[in-house]
């Protein structure tokens, strides 16, 4: 049966594992990748390799993960071909780019033992478009109100900033960008939580009777389950959603910024630093699929 709308709840999309995995990896390791690109680490060459490795590591996990979010994953090179139109189709194409680029990077790095400027400075320009280009499959939607904004973007460039920063040991740029973070954040939610409302979304504008008076169904759309209820009609609690937003920016931002500041940050605690950050923003991610309100939540009752 489909799920009424409750007043202490979102009717929002339901929060895909293998997408949350995708966006949180992806974003660590292109952003490592931009890090590295601009900024190489001082040290031996396995330094180098090793840290190459992570970030090629982080944005191939991430991208392999987003294949099970594909019905039918064997045909995923075919979205490569709508470039043109499809945000999604230009994400692919520049992960290949970056992937191949800094590859090209590592290898110069590695067997010359010192990093090449200029592919180095094209890597990191094709990770920072391919970290955006992930951004826009999300905000150029404008059936989701919420993510239809200049604060996603915003979002998903600063946090693989943060995380690069991080992952890298540019420990003075991460207490900035993870403190511009917390605040870009709680920007978009606030932005975000009216969005709906602002979009002047119904059943009546969808329907073209917006002028007629209100329009209400005598039965609901479906009487089992079906693939809009399980992937675009997921209900949270608005309780649940604050607390949720709290420890996010505790983990992301509070205690890298905490223990950045106060102490020496070494490999064991940076570690420790990056594994908080990242658990972070697995919850800002899982936040993000789970109050974005789709359109079609409309006819199962929302609003």
């Amino acid at each position: 049966m489909a799920r009424p709308y409750v007043g202490a709840a979102l009717i929002a999309m339901h929060p895909a594992p293998s997408l949350i995995v995708f966006t949180t990896l992806s974003g660590a390791g292109f952003g490592l990748m931009i890090w590295l690109g601009l900024a190489p680490m001082d040290g031996e060459i396995w330094v180098a390799a090793v840290f190459s490795l992570i970030a090629l590591g982080l944005a191939s996990g991430g991208l392999l993960a987003s294949l099970a979010h594909l019905g039918r994953p064997e045909r995923a090179w075919k979205a490569l071909s709508q470039w043109r139109s499809s945000w999604l189709s230009r994400e692919g194409i520049l992960a290949i780019l970056t992937v191949g680029l800094f590859s090209l990077y590592a290898g110069l790095w590695v067997a010359s033992g010192r990093p090449a400027p200029i592919v180095g400075g094209l890597a990191s320009a094709a990770a920072f478009a391919t970290v955006v280009s992930t951004a826009m499959i999300y905000a150029s939607l404008k059936s989701i109100p919420r993510w239809h904004s200049p604060w996603t973007p915003a979002v998903f460039v600063t946090s693989a900033l943060a995380g690069g920063a991080l992952l890298s040991g540019q420990v003075l740029a991460a207490l900035f960008l993870t403190a511009g973070l917390a605040l870009i954040q709680v920007a978009a939610w606030r932005w975000g939580d009216g969005a709906f409302a602002r979009a002047g979304s119904s059943r009546s504008t969808a329907t073209g009777l917006a002028g007629r008076g209100e329009v209400r169904q005598l039965e609901p759309p479906h009487t089992g389950s079906n693939y809009l209820l399980r992937e675009m009609v997921h209900v949270v609690g608005r309780r649940h959603s604050r607390r949720l937003r709290v420890i996010a920016l505790v983990l992301v931002a509070g205690l890298p910024l905490t223990f950045g500041l106060l102490f020496t940050v070494g490999h064991g605690l940076g570690a420790l630093l990056v594994v908080s950050h990242l658990t972070g923003v697995v919850i800002l991610r899982w936040l993000f699929f789970a109050e974005a309100e789709h359109v079609v939540g409309l006819y199962y009752g929302a609003r």
